[in-house]
Order: C-alpha cells, then structure tokens, then sequence
C-alpha cells in the first residue's frame, strides 16, 4: 500500500524538512520510522568495478550489522549492491526513488524492491504516482538521499557524475563525506580520490564510520 505524508505532518523527517527546498510530500511504502534511524548512504558507479561492488557489499554489511540503515537510489551497480547487502543479518534498508512508487526504475531491481518491503525496509519518493524516471528527476532524488543520511559513504565515482552532485549537495547540508580511495588508473575512482585530496574523510574499515558516529 502507498501512504503520503506531507510537510505539515509530525512523521515529515526533520533532517529532510530542514534542508533548501524540502519536498512538499513524501510518498512511500514500507517503515516510515526508519527515517529516525542513524542512516547511511552509500552511493557510487553504476558502472562499478568488480573492487567497488566488494567494497560496497563489505561496508552495507557491516554497517547493518552494527545497527545503520543504509540508505541509497536504487540504481544499478553500487546502489542495488549497498541496499541487496544490507538486508543480511535482519538489516534495514531505505531505496528513494526518482519516479512514482509505482514505476520502479530499473526494472531489474522491482524484485529488489519486494524484498526491501518484505524486510522491513522502506521506500520514498517525493514524486506522484504515475511519474515516468526522467533525467532531471535523479539529482533531486540525491538531495533528499544526502539530506536524510547522517553520513554519505562515495565507494566510486567519476569526476563528472550523479554520485558528485549527491556529494555537493551532502556538503551544502553539512553532511560528513566518507571516502573510500580507489586504483590511481581507474576511471571509477577520479572523482572520489580528488574528493580525499580536497579533504573528504578517507575510510578504509567500516569501523572509520563507526568511530565517527561515537
């Protein structure tokens, strides 16, 4: 079933109501309590590496077993690998989407959705139903993935690409940005090892993550 909630409603998250242009309405299914979690994100290459998806499958792991909530787009690659992984061990799990609930996109990751669901997880949208996946929608999607997280882990990105807008809008809501360093020859990891030099946090263990949430 698909429930709304709208900006005036006591359930609205406040790390979401906070931030520059909040969305109006929420549609989601699933445990909308999981906003009040401590969440997550790990986002990265669609096109991810054979190192990025074991990294992003080690870190969404890990986390949900020390009790995070991951947090991503449900997109290919690093996401669906962040949000597959951390439904092991009775984690949870938060997919926001760039369409309306009831066109899941991509269409490979609609039984990756149902299980999300069925375990307990959760996903939103700020857009109505019947809202095709357009491009502009996707970098709206990102604000509100950074602005719900408490911390946004970047496995691999590119330097130009939807992972670094999530970054810029993570650090315009004062998010702290986990990076993981990546191959010095890889196209995958320019964006995120420019990210270390200008001072992003470099993570090599879950436990990094952890210890900053002390």
């Amino acid at each position: 079933m698909i429930n709304k909630i709208t900006i005036e409603n006591s359930v609205y998250p406040n790390k979401l109501r906070n931030i520059y242009d909040p969305p109006k309405e929420l549609y989601y299914v699933g445990d909308i309590n999981l906003l009040n979690n401590k969440i997550v994100a790990i986002i990265g290459c669609r096109k991810a590496s054979k190192y990025g998806l074991k990294i992003a499958k080690i870190f969404s792991e890990e986390l949900s077993k020390n009790g995070i909530t991951i947090i991503s787009g449900l997109a290919i690659g690093i996401d669906g690998e962040a949000h597959k992984n951390s439904l092991k061990n009775i984690g949870r799990t938060i997919a926001v989407l760039g369409s309306g609930l009831d066109i899941i996109y991509p269409e490979s990751h609609i039984e990756l959705c149902k299980e999300i669901i069925n375990n307990g997880g959760l996903i939103i949208s700020e857009f109505p139903l019947g809202t095709s996946p357009s491009k502009e929608n996707f970098p709206k999607r990102n604000r509100i993935i950074s602005a719900l997280s408490d911390g946004v882990l970047v496995v691999e990105a590119k330097k130009r690409s939807g992972t670094m807008i999530t970054v810029d809008f993570a650090l315009e809501q004062g998010k702290d940005v986990f990076i993981v360093p990546g191959n010095i020859d890889s196209l995958n990891s320019e964006g995120t090892n420019n990210l270390i030099k200008e001072g992003a946090i470099m993570v090599t263990s879950y436990i990094d993550i952890l210890h900053n949430f002390e």
